[in-house]
């Protein structure tokens, strides 16, 4: 039926888009570049000693030599660690277990009392980014002098910085990729191959990717690492709690915020003491305002700590309007023996006295245990036989590994049956940090035992009496 004349049509009017507006709306900021502005003081210095340290360790390790061989060492094609005086083989897995464990129970225990101490001055990824930041620095000039070569057109003078820049920063990538592959392949024979161009693939691979890696996340990721990438930032508030040391901002003395001379009294104003530089806020490697409370995000490096106190000193006020402190402290005006109190809490005590009983207890296994490895393996091909003199044999093969640095002669006996009889070998050498496999033949009269399997026990021992190992295997006896 068609409407009749008298009817009004609703119309929906359809206004036309203009083309310079835009037809996607992206949910998505870009991210933008940080440049930490550079800071000296106390928590600075202690930052750069702790990279120092680390890489003079982390660098210098691999050179140094003991007795014939390299001091560290993790040997994965002979299957060996060599550790100082210490060699380790794959069956001593249960020592890096032991290792990862104690390691775990430190972080917890440090992160309960000092926040993310780890993060800001020893993790890697915190040591060469400061690393990188300084060569950045000392080529294209302070955090203004960046910000503006950033911003400005590519010219000679930007091309030839940025280039010089990254060349720096590919050698120490590159050499940091040497020396880590170094820990398990012997460095200086890694460092001739390198030089004569015959390294070997797997070698070339994992340098050029530790390498790219440490270019990548020092270089251009930087905070977004420890931001987004970064597991520890996100469960670190399970192990926080409100007496943990962090970096804090004092609230109450800090606010009302907002510029002032030097010699106008902040309380005829009506102002805190917090002059809004924006300073620890330039100085951050992550970027955050401290100001806004606890974050994640905060590595707890201290940087806006010491620049915080460089404005105070200026100010001729008091110190410590950011600084380390904890929750309750702040909030109720503690002091630092009621601080060092509440480090001596539950929390803390139980995760001390688990490290303390895995450490002691790792250490004394390692101290204790025997230098002498070995694996008992039945030679598939002939399980039982019957040989010459009417005997039943069983052949096996021994793998005894020696876990010292000196040539040690080795006996091999047998019990768990009568009349059983060592008929091979019975004496033989293996040299130091070796692993040998022996054929070792076992007899008994044939009729003298049942039927069936029956366990034995394979002895072997050093002939000066200072190992003894003993491991258990069966005898097979046919129907």
């Amino acid at each position: 039926m068609e409407p009749s004349s008298t009817e009004t049509r609703k119309v929906i009017p359809i206004t036309p888009v203009a083309d310079d507006e835009p037809d996607m709306v992206s949910l998505y900021a870009a991210q933008q570049k940080i440049h930490p502005r550079s800071v000296s003081g106390f928590f600075s210095k202690w930052r750069w000693a702790l990279v120092i340290f680390t890489q003079l360790i982390f660098y210098g390790l691999p050179w140094l030599e003991w007795g014939q061989r390299q001091a560290v060492l993790f040997d994965l094609e002979a299957r060996r660690f060599f550790i100082f005086g210490l060699v380790l083989y794959p069956q001593d897995f249960i020592y890096l277990t032991g290792l990862l464990v104690i390691s775990a129970l430190a972080l917890f225990l440090f992160t309960a009392i000092a926040g993310r101490l780890w993060c800001g001055y020893a993790c890697p990824q915190t040591v060469y980014t400061e690393i990188f930041l300084w060569i950045e620095h000392h080529i294209e000039g302070d955090r203004q002098a960046r910000m503006r070569l950033d911003a400005a057109p590519l010219s000679m003078e930007k091309l030839v910085k940025r280039s010089f820049k990254h060349i720096v920063w590919l050698t120490v990538a590159v050499w940091t990729g040497f020396t880590f592959v170094g820990y398990f392949s012997p460095v200086r024979d890694l460092g001739l191959a390198f030089l004569q161009t015959r390294m070997g693939g797997w070698e070339l691979f994992w340098v050029l990717f530790y390498g790219f890696a440490t270019y990548g996340n020092a270089g251009f990721m930087r905070e977004q690492v420890c931001k987004y990438m970064c597991p520890y930032a996100r469960f670190q508030s399970a192990m926080f709690d409100k007496d943990t040391l962090i970096v804090t901002y004092d609230e109450a003395r800090g606010d009302p915020r907002g510029s002032r001379s030097r010699k106008a009294d902040p309380a005829q104003l009506g102002l805190g003491s917090c002059v809004d530089c924006s300073l620890c806020v330039q100085v951050c490697p992550t970027g955050i305002d401290i100001r806004n409370g606890l974050q994640y995000e905060c590595i707890g490096c201290g940087a806006c700590v010491d620049v915080c106190d460089t404005v105070m000193d200026k100010m001729n006020y008091p110190r410590g309007l950011i600084r380390y402190s904890t929750q309750n402290a702040v909030t109720q005006q503690w002091g630092r023996p009621q601080i060092i109190q509440r480090v001596f809490r539950p929390r803390t005590l139980l995760y001390g006295t688990v490290l303390v009983l895995l450490t002691v207890g790792m250490l004394a296994s390692l101290v204790l245990r025997t230098p002498l490895k070995v694996d008992v393996v039945r030679d598939r091909a002939a399980l039982s036989r019957i040989v010459a003199g009417g005997k039943l044999e069983n052949v096996y093969r021994l793998q005894v590994m020696n876990a010292t640095e000196k040539t040690q002669s080795y006996r091999v006996t047998a019990s768990g049956l009568e009349g059983l009889e060592v008929v091979s070998e019975q004496q033989f050498e293996v040299g130091p940090a070796e692993s040998r496999w022996v054929p070792v033949r076992l007899q008994i009269a044939y009729g003298s035992a049942s039927e069936g399997s029956h366990p034995v026990y394979f002895g072997v021992a050093d002939l000066q009496g200072q190992a003894h190992v003993s491991e258990k295997s069966v005898f097979l006896v046919p129907r």
